[in-house]
């Protein structure tokens, strides 16, 4: 069967499948945001903590996927949560890194001016100092996202949502009919879905970068 007719006689559960691959991204992104953003702010005044998790998080990093979901199995079993869990561990690094960056980058001279409006720490962070580390800190969001459309895929092997499930089936039955054809719309359907959300995140970043302030 050509490779378009086998898309169009399987779009809905193509679309199904690259959905759950979307949600599964977005959920553990959001999970690493919370963590990696928190971590950068709780430590900006213990720096060789600081450092220590940004090596930490940066060695696992490295983690073979297999090997790290194969380690969640007996703790949390097959399906959602290895996926979201190691998902999760890959995207600190890029967002903690960031947010380090963009905060040490603010021009120390608007802090003060704001300190001298009579700013309290908290105002100057919440009104200052994360607005204009924003762009950075979104670019670490974006990087850890584009990194995990591709990483989630691997998670079909402990049985976790989304397209991956397409390519280890196809692989699986390789010679069989259409097993080529399914291996490879899950790969092309993770591309797609890597593009567009590479282009959602640059729509963001236009609408909630103050102008003069795009990187």
């Amino acid at each position: 069967m050509p490779f378009h007719e086998y898309v169009l006689r399987n779009a809905h559960r193509i679309m199904f499948l690259a959905a759950q691959h979307v949600q599964l991204v977005l959920l553990s992104v959001a999970v690493a945001t919370a963590i990696g953003v928190g971590l950068a702010l709780a430590t900006e005044r213990a720096p060789r903590l600081r450092s220590w998790l940004l090596s930490t998080t940066g060695v696992l990093l490295t983690m073979p996927s297999f090997a790290l979901f194969g380690l969640l199995v007996p703790v949390l079993g097959l399906g959602l949560g290895p996926a979201v869990v190691a998902l999760t561990v890959y995207a600190i690094f890029p967002i903690l890194r960031n947010t380090v960056t963009g905060l040490e980058t603010v021009t120390p001279a608007v802090v003060d001016a704001a300190k001298g409006m009579g700013m309290r720490s908290g105002q100057r962070l919440r009104m200052v100092r994360l607005p204009l580390a924003w762009p950075v800190i979104l670019n670490g969001i974006r990087v850890s996202t584009i990194m995990l459309v591709a990483i989630a895929a691997i998670g079909a092997a402990v049985r976790g949502p989304g397209l991956g499930e397409l390519i280890f089936r196809g692989l699986a039955r390789i010679g069989g009919a259409n097993a080529l054809n399914e291996a490879l719309s899950g790969v092309l359907g993770i591309v797609v879905v890597a593009l567009l959300l590479d282009l959602s995140f640059v729509l963001i970043g236009r609408l909630t970068t103050p102008r003069g302030l795009h990187v």
